[in-house]
């Protein structure tokens, strides 16, 4: 870096008016960089609000076109499907993930006659479907890897036929990946992109995703066995190698903004696309605290988004998708 003195050089000059501000701005946020997770439920009726994340809401099948058709018009390119399995569908060895016609297999059909531009991702994980709350199979109270990376690896070839083009295994077992694509590729599925939680860790910001999608209370013990330690930073690096030698395309990091350090380690060292979820603990802080006043909900948003830009992120799932957008394009 070349030397720089005062007064010579006098760094505010290039913030001193908003034309010069926005050429020179290092970063730029567009609803090009948002994907929008939803939750989706049986039956119809109006979508339901979730009690911990305010604004988010649970959509029914019959309504899912109308929930989705503003998303459409302001071309976000992509949406997360994620289920509200009933009680009575649920069992330990999560079957209902490979029902043709579960709730995301439903959905993802649905969306693709109405618009079939969006993009959909489908979180490959059997938390949504056991009734113990883990995203693999119990045995002895172990989550077990490779029978859990076969039930998987079937999952995702459903949801493939379905219409999902986005394989999101979130499950953090190992060998999911390279299982999958293969399974893929061998059911005929080789442009079907896979975009792996690499870096997931067991954190304690989920836990308004879990009341969300019913599983909150069904949880026995908790994921420390394959969720990250928060604690870890190398890890990651090693988590994120393996799942691109297995045919990842994509990798996030989750959750987003405590992590901010993972996605800079991992685009500098990958250079490959790395995606962040802003998860709902984070949703939820912002906007708890907006609506009580004690910080601008709008304005903390867009902050937050444009971080993890600067990061190195090429998108963000965020539940605040729709409402960004909405400002970016005014």
């Amino acid at each position: 870096m070349s030397t720089q003195k005062f007064p010579a050089t006098r760094l505010r000059r290039n913030r001193f008016d908003d034309a010069t501000r926005r050429l020179v701005a290092e970063n730029k946020l567009s609803s090009d960089d948002l994907i929008w997770p939803i939750f989706i439920r049986e039956g119809g009726g109006e979508p339901v609000e979730i009690n911990t994340m305010p604004g988010v809401f649970r959509t029914g099948l019959d309504g899912l076109a109308k929930h989705v058709e503003e998303a459409a018009k302001l071309r976000i390119p992509a949406i997360a499907l994620f289920p509200v399995t009933p009680p009575e569908l649920k069992n330990a060895q999560g079957t209902e993930a490979l029902n043709p016609d579960n709730l995301i297999c439903q959905a993802a059909r649905l969306l693709k006659r109405e618009f079939p531009h969006i993009a959909l991702l489908g979180d490959v994980a059997l938390d949504p479907y056991t009734d113990h709350g883990h995203d693999g199979l119990l045995v002895d109270d172990y989550v077990a890897n490779d029978a859990s990376v076969e039930i998987l690896t079937a999952q995702a070839i459903n949801q493939a036929e379905a219409g999902i083009d986005i394989i999101s295994p979130s499950d953090m077992m190992d060998g999911r990946i390279g299982a999958i694509r293969a399974g893929l590729d061998g059911a005929g599925f080789i442009n079907t992109r896979l975009m792996s939680y690499a870096a997931k860790y067991a954190s304690a910001f989920y836990g308004p995703f879990r009341d969300a999608i019913g599983s909150q209370g069904a949880l026995r013990g908790d994921k420390k066995t394959y969720q990250m330690n928060p604690a870890n930073s190398d890890e990651a690096l090693r988590e994120v190698a393996m799942d691109i030698a297995e045919g990842a395309d994509m990798v996030m990091v989750k959750p987003g903004m405590p992590y901010l350090d993972i996605i800079r380690r991992v685009k500098e060292r990958f250079e490959i696309p790395v995606f962040a979820y802003q998860v709902s603990g984070e949703y939820a802080m912002i906007a708890a605290a907006g609506r009580n006043g004690w910080l601008d909900e709008d304005k903390a948003m867009l902050e937050s988004l444009l971080a993890f830009k600067r990061a190195g992120c090429s998108g963000v799932l965020t539940y605040y998708a729709v409402r960004a957008a909405r400002l970016l394009e005014a």
